[in-house]
């Protein structure tokens, strides 16, 4: 007789005793013997809802998988009993797990979706009238989806955390199941020892792991070997192998699920080693209705590593009980304020309809010379019929409408026509570059989930070694044996020419492309546009800058290299490393705009500093090809007025523009070097609202903007402003705003809380003239005990000082206590000595001190100094303050540490 387990709920931190209960109910799985009543426990809150005089709008049915028991869902418990419209959760303890009978007996995935029934049959569940939502994890996945399909009469949703709902035979299982299925190990490691279940608490993410109370509440149920039977037995049945008597009812739950039209929420810590992406991905086809959100920095146990209460509790609310999800508001505003357009034209249409011009449409420079000659050009007719090759190729390889394709492809001609291609067949287009490292790139390409990787041989070799999706096809020839070696299926320069090939056109609102942010301020995030909002992107350029065709445009800041061949606009690709803008000479650009009589630059702030660095360099014909740009735009971090008059000198004919946008909003406000000097005029001159950060100017064409007011505690507020003087969130609306994060369903509902606007994590103010100013990233307001501090203005202050390149402000010390800090670069050397990153010397740090308190009022009480500021990759620009504020609060405590940002490029 196995002895039996009493639970002691005032024990168990973040539960309330008033949850726990049990219940004796009878047993129908196929494992018993007829007549078999088994004894339950559970964490149900309806008791204490009663008695706090509060009525549940809807159940919430949670299953835990192995080896945890219903502690899992505490935080969700707690969360719905609250507020006004609370929801009753009931938490089972599976039978053999928690707190539950242990019967001896071996359960299957049958049984126990048995059980589950026997239990919700048992408690009344089955008859409600309330809208009933399962919400599951790990093998609760699968139990609570077999139990859905029988229950389907009174299914109102299903949320789903980190789980499996089937597995193919023919791949191996991961590798932390399949130590624990070893023969040698796998009666000692979940039966013998709590090492299966130490292993699974280890997975939690916070620093230092799990909380010794709250870890050793996981373990209570579990201190006994008879007591771990059930989670050797769980593990015993897992569904690796078809011969396995679990995987033909697994295969009838994943292929039933297809049918299940409700509602659907999934939850996911990507850094889980079990419940890989692979599985997400998986049940993401199963359940295509479903919303999706991604937590980068959890594991397996997401509901120890993530608020999973709040975005549930917010799911529920505005399927079950608003009616109305926040999407489909977004959309409606969005529709309001930026009416559909019946001047639409597909992305694709100007290439097709200069498929006989002979003139010139693109152009690559010679990146194996000198840079200053050109490599190869088409023409307008043989970029159409190159478009055309590659879509057919494409198509008969299998490439179809709606598939998603991640092109790993150098910008220049072969990208552009890829590029089209993909928007000619429907195709979807993944953008995620080299900037973001390998660990970054491995992270949005398996959120991405592309069927198709298109790439170079470099990039195949990393696709191979990292595990990227997407059958693999080679952008270049290769060698049969090295096509072998990477997998590939087929190479773009074998695709024949066809005799004919026609396609309609893809519906204007699908999905046309994601583009990843840079992941400056956290994991990069997938941007999704839609063919209709892509062409609005080329109109907002348009319209903006008076670009049409017969412009020539060298695109030195890879996201414009795709709108060119869209505007009619010749372009061409200078010779320089894009995922390093800086690496582009004044000589290069030179040679790219003399190579096509450009009329239009559009380059990187990083790109023009190094530009204006080698301009001694540039010979009489480069000099005259730059003399006749007519405009040049840079965009990707704010550029100095000096550095605009010293380029200025060297595109003496041009109009400067610093459009200011973001990946989700490109662009966003466009302003003149006129409107910036007359702008820093007018803060001189004390005009109101002028100066404290970088003045942007004014929407661009078709874009509206607004701001959030910030709060007290640094965030910003629900209400909106067009006040001028008003530093807060700056909002963003317009017809090329993103549709939509990626897999980012939390993150897509803070960015859409004001419907129909995009809150951009920039804050800013409009002047009294109506132009708009950034401040600054939200995420890195200084909450100090000076007040709300945005950086920008602390960091200008700072660059007055020479010796100071670049500084950055960052605070150190607890929230709203904390004391302003500035890291100034200095460069390699600073007063004839190596630089040491550091502590600034005295006299430096008294002047830094001396103009920021000057210039904005502002105490600063430590200076410090690097040679380099850490930056995103991408612009070469965006510095780093997180790294930098970690780096400056070890620093400070009198700890050696290192600051710096690893990246990679091929």
């Amino acid at each position: 007789m196995i002895k039996k387990l009493t639970p002691h709920p005032s024990d168990w931190p973040g539960v309330n005793p008033q949850w726990s209960h049990t219940l004796a109910i009878p047993s129908t799985a196929s494992v018993e013997a007829e007549g078999s009543v088994r004894t339950w426990h559970y964490l149900d809150n309806l008791a204490a809802l009663k008695s706090a005089g509060k009525e549940p709008v809807g159940t919430v049915l949670c299953v835990h998988g192995n080896p945890t028991w219903s502690y899992l869902w505490r935080s969700v418990v707690a969360a719905a009993s609250e507020g006004e419209q609370p929801w009753r959760v009931v938490a089972v303890d599976q039978l053999e797990m928690g707190f539950s009978e242990r019967t001896g007996l071996a359960r299957s995935l049958a049984d126990r979706i048995t059980d589950l029934g026997d239990f919700t049959a048992a408690l009344g569940l089955d008859s409600t009238d309330l809208p009933l939502v399962t919400l599951a994890h790990d093998w609760g996945g699968l139990i609570s989806l077999g139990w859905a399909l029988g229950h389907r009469d009174i299914l109102s949703g299903i949320i789903l955390t980190n789980t499996a709902v089937f597995h193919n035979s023919a791949e191996k299982i991961p590798v932390a199941l399949q130590a624990a299925l070893s023969p040698t190990l796998h009666s000692w490691a979940t039966r013998g020892s709590t090492a299966f279940i130490d292993v699974t608490l280890g997975l939690a993410q916070a620093p230092g792991g799990l909380p010794a109370e709250v870890k050793k509440t996981y373990k209570l149920p579990y201190t006994t070997a008879e007591h771990r039977c059930g989670v050797r037995n769980f593990v015993a049945d897992i569904p690796a192998t078809e011969a396995a008597p679990s995987y033909r009812p697994m295969l009838r739950v994943a292929e039933g699920i297809k049918g299940l039209d409700v509602p659907a929420l999934m939850l996911w810590g990507t850094k889980d080693p079990v419940f890989q992406r692979r599985y997400m991905a998986d049940v993401a086809t199963r359940l295509p209705q479903a919303d999706i959100h991604r937590f980068e920095n959890a594991s397996h146990l997401v509901a120890e590593d993530e608020d999973i209460a709040t975005p549930i509790l917010k799911w529920l609310d505005q399927h079950f009980i608003s009616q109305q999800t926040a999407r489909s508001l977004h959309v409606q505003a969005r529709e309001q304020l930026n009416p559909v357009s019946t001047d639409y034209r597909p992305m694709i249409a100007e290439v097709e309809a200069r498929a006989k011009d002979t003139s010139l449409a693109v152009v690559d420079m010679d990146a194996a010379g000198d840079g200053t000659s050109v490599a190869r050009q088409l023409t307008w007719q043989q970029l159409d019929a190159e478009v055309t090759r590659i879509a057919a190729g494409l198509h008969k390889l299998g490439v179809q409408r709606g598939d998603r394709v991640n092109l790993l492809v150098t910008p220049g001609i072969d990208l552009t026509a890829l590029m089209y291609a993909c928007l000619k067949l429907g195709a979807v287009i993944v953008v995620a570059d080299t900037g973001l490292g390998l660990k970054g790139m491995t992270r949005a390409l398996k959120g991405a989930r592309p069927t198709w990787l298109i790439g170079i041989p470099t990039a195949l070799a990393a696709a191979r070694s990292l595990g990227w999706p997407g059958t693999r096809i080679a952008a270049t020839s290769l060698k049969p044996a090295a096509a072998r070696a990477l997998g590939v299926v087929g190479s773009v320069t074998d695709f024949e020419t066809p005799s004919t090939f026609e396609l309609t056109y893809p519906q204007p609102d699908a999905d046309a492309a994601i583009l990843y942010t840079s992941g400056s301020t956290g994991p990069a995030k997938g941007v999704v546009y839609t063919h209709r909002q892509l062409a609005a992107m080329r109109d907002a350029i348009a319209g903006t800058y008076d670009l049409a065709a017969g412009n020539g445009l060298v695109a030195g800041f890879a996201p414009f290299a795709l709108l060119g061949p869209a505007l009619g606009a010749t372009s061409v690709t200078p010779t320089m490393d894009v995922t390093k803008p800086k690496t582009l000479t004044a000589s290069a650009l030179a040679s790219a705009a003399a190579a096509i009589d450009a009329t239009t630059v559009f380059v990187s702030p990083a790109a023009i500093m190094n530009v204006i660095a080698t301009a001694g360099d540039l010979n009489t014909q480069q000099r005259e090809a730059l003399g006749k740009v007519g405009t040049v735009l840079s965009a990707g971090a704010p550029i100095t007025s000096a550095l605009l008059a010293q380029l200025q000198d060297i595109v003496p004919a041009a109009a400067l523009h610093t459009p200011y946008g973001m990946t989700e909003a490109l662009p966003t406000t466009d302003v003149s070097f006129e409107t910036i000097q007359q702008a820093e005029a007018d803060a001189a001159d004390g005009m109101l609202g002028a100066g404290g950060g970088v003045c942007v100017g004014s929407p661009v064409f078709g874009a509206r903007v607004q701001i959030a007011p910030l709060l007290a505690d640094g965030s910003a507020s629900a209400e909106v402003t067009e006040e001028p003087s008003v530093t807060g969130e700056i909002l963003a609306s317009a017809p090329h705003v993103k549709d939509r994060y990626d897999t980012l369903w939390v993150t897509e509902g803070v960015s859409t809380s004001t419907p129909g606007w995009h809150r951009t994590g920039d804050v800013g103010h409009f002047d009294a003239a109506g132009r708009l100013w950034v401040e600054g990233r939200l995420a890195h307001v200084l909450v100090t005990s000076q007040g709300v501090l945005t950086p920008v203005a602390l960091e200008q202050a700072a660059e007055l000082v020479p010796g100071v390149r670049r500084a950055a402000a960052v605070a150190v010390g607890q929230t709203g206590a904390a004391s302003p800090v500035i890291v100034a670069e200095v460069g390699p050397r600073f007063e004839g000595k190596k630089t040491r990153a550091g502590r600034a010397p005295v006299e430096l740090t008294r002047r830094v001190r001396q103009a920021v308190l000057e210039q904005t009022g502002v105490e600063v009480s430590a200076v410090l100094m690097v040679a380099e500021h850490p930056t995103d990759v991408r612009h070469n620009s965006k510095i780093d303050r997180p790294v930098l504020a970690t780096w400056a609060r070890k620093v400070l405590a009198g700890k050696k540490a290192r600051v710096g940002k690893g990246v990679i490029a091929w």
